[in-house]
């Protein structure tokens, strides 16, 4: 049961990046946290995090699997209390070729990116309907708005999930919950490393600050918008730019900062 009286956020993917600057920001504001990843760096960026004030719970799950997202939920629950902000951030992406990548891994990047983000939602989100009152960030990526290729399937989950949101803020619209997709465009954070992108132009060339696409998202969330495109006023471009271009122009365009090999 909570008794802090404080706000109540969860944040996923909250380790490291985005989402650690979420955690930090959301506890700056005076938010008690529930923040989960399923590496050991989260228990450093929940003891910073502690460091404004708030109580903070790290939860270490692997989001790939059912277990860690029930694992997930149940932990939310046991806080005694819908919570007050939903910050879905946890994500992963394969760079290369979709025939030359393992199936197990782009099916991996399905189960954090889109699948482990529904089954909170759908597990959660009723709780804080019945309240009345709440905020829901979901994060999707510039790359929502056009073909990815080499970053295939990263990217087309991020598509999924800006229409998921866009289209669950419809329904939601007379119940007191918002939904806001937060669109970062590259920044400087640890998954070009780990999507094995750093021989790429995308993941040589100069990123974001994360606490940058952080607060922007965190701002749009509070404020109730639809969506924000995170960091500098090059991916507000980009987007718009994205939208109006064919999809087989856009998908050209984006080759030649995806595919292996661009960045040397």
């Amino acid at each position: 049961m909570d008794l802090t009286g404080r706000p109540f956020a969860v944040v996923t993917g909250a380790s490291t990046g985005i989402g650690r600057q979420l955690g930090l920001q959301m506890a700056e504001r005076g938010y008690d946290l529930l923040v989960t990843a399923d590496d050991e760096a989260l228990v450093g960026a929940a003891e910073e995090m502690r460091q404004h004030g708030t109580h903070v719970d790290p939860v270490q799950v692997d989001l790939r699997s059912v277990d860690g997202v029930d694992q997930l939920v149940s932990a939310i629950r046991g806080r005694g209390r819908a919570p007050d902000a939903l910050l879905l951030n946890a994500g992963t992406g394969v760079s290369g070729a979709f025939l030359d990548e393992p199936l197990d891994d782009h099916l991996d990047v399905l189960a954090v990116n889109v699948t482990s983000v529904l089954r909170t939602f759908h597990a959660i989100v009723p709780d804080m309907v019945q309240r009345g009152d709440g905020r829901v960030l979901i994060t999707s990526s510039v790359t929502a708005a056009a073909p990815g290729p080499y970053i295939s399937v990263y990217s087309a989950s991020k598509a999924f999930l800006q229409s998921f949101s866009q289209a669950v803020r419809t329904e939601l619209s007379d119940s007191g919950v918002t939904v806001t997709a937060l669109m970062p465009g590259p920044t400087d954070t640890e998954f070009f490393e780990r999507a094995d992108m750093l021989d790429t132009r995308l993941g040589q060339m100069n990123k974001d600050d994360p606490a940058d696409v952080a607060r922007d998202g965190i701002e749009a969330m509070l404020a109730g918008k639809d969506h924000v495109v995170g960091g500098a006023a090059k991916n507000h471009l980009t987007v718009a730019a994205w939208s109006l271009a064919p999809e087989k122009l856009a998908s050209a365009i984006n080759t030649r900062f995806t595919k292996p090999g661009t960045g040397d």
